[in-house]
């Protein structure tokens, strides 16, 4: 097993300021979440005036994931030594395509995946150095792996996802074959153990067949874990003392709350926009609401704290944000409202 683990210590890449990366929106599926679930303590009777259920009380999210491209030679360091910067990268991938029928109908989801995306672009997968994903629940990372095609011969074979109970054991491929996979280490020891508020929502198959290609990132948490934050503290550390630079020019940093290490994706593109991939913390726009949490929170209180300094944050640096659920356009600002809030305004 080779895991890369990058201490929460680890110097600042010198290249850092100079790389920027191109990148394009991809959609690697609509589905539908079970509408009470996906606003917590929040009553229908309050969020249903602005989000649309289904006759099943489903609400419409999405699968957002970027395609990342570096611009420029690659990076050197001081001494002139070539420093590891994958040309493309992917920020999440979705549920990918190894559902059953049953479960996924149980979620109305669209007959696509990251995988059929970047064939849809002509994006060979294999050409993929690094994927980053917020988190390891199978609606964030089920499509690290795939079903193989017809000619292909699986990488791993072993129980297969599912939510209607177990399934007979099948065989998948890598969806990335060539690529690291970063994910906080504190995640990937949950996943293992399948530490979360759902019974299934970490499964084997798009687990165990990454082992050898896990990048394992040990970023400080916004606060020490004997100390409980008011609803309006500031992190403990600065920005840059909690941001972990992966490859040059691009950064994670915990959001936790909905799980434990949760990250979020910051980097610069070649606008000029510093753009930061958010996850469940802020899922879509209808999630602005202080106290507008997830069901499936591990620590909503957690969540309430981090939304907070992150939406804070996010205004007073202008942050382009990416919301990784968002059915419709995912692009915000954030700017601060005179009632003592945020609103997210649109990019277009």
């Amino acid at each position: 097993m080779i895991i890369v683990r990058e201490p929460s210590y680890a110097p600042r890449m010198a290249t850092a300021l100079d790389v920027r990366y191109s990148w394009k929106l991809l959609r690697a599926g609509e589905f539908r979440l079970d509408g009470g679930s996906m606003f917590g303590l929040i009553p229908r009777s309050v969020w249903s005036r602005s989000v649309p259920t289904d006759e099943k009380g489903r609400i419409t999210v999405q699968h957002n994931c970027l395609l990342l491209e570096r611009q420029g030679d690659t990076p050197r360091d001081a001494k002139g030594n070539v420093v590891d910067s994958p040309k493309l990268i992917i920020i999440e991938v979705g549920t990918g395509d190894k559902l059953d029928p049953k479960s996924r109908d149980l979620f109305a989801m669209e007959d696509t995946s990251i995988h059929a995306q970047l064939q849809k672009i002509n994006c060979n997968p294999a050409d993929i150095g690094a994927t980053l994903v917020s988190h390891l629940h199978f609606d964030h990372a089920g499509g690290l792996t795939r079903m193989p095609l017809a000619h292909e011969k699986p990488d791993w074979t072993g129980p297969a996802s599912g939510m209607a109970g177990a399934r007979p054991d099948h065989g998948v491929k890598l969806t990335f074959p060539n690529a690291r996979i970063v994910t906080q280490a504190r995640e990937w020891e949950d996943a293992l153990a399948n530490r979360s508020v759902m019974t299934r929502t970490y499964f084997r198959d798009h687990l165990d067949p990454i082992r050898d290609h896990v990048k394992l990132i040990d970023a400080p948490a916004p606060f020490s874990s004997y100390i409980t934050p008011d609803k309006g503290d500031e992190p403990m550390l600065r920005f840059d003392q909690r941001a972990v630079e992966v490859y040059p020019g691009l950064r994670v940093f915990r959001t936790p709350g909905p799980t434990w290490v949760q990250q979020a994706m910051h980097f610069k593109d070649t606008a000029g926009n510093t753009v930061v991939f958010t996850p469940d913390v802020l899922p879509t726009a209808a999630h602005l609401g202080q106290a507008y949490s997830l069901a499936y929170d591990v620590e909503p209180y957690t969540s309430m704290i981090t939304k907070t300094w992150f939406l804070r944050q996010a205004a007073a640096e202008n942050w382009l944000l990416v919301l990784d659920h968002e059915p419709g356009d995912p692009l915000r600002r954030v700017k601060a409202n005179d009632k003592g809030w945020y609103d997210l305004v649109p990019v277009g």
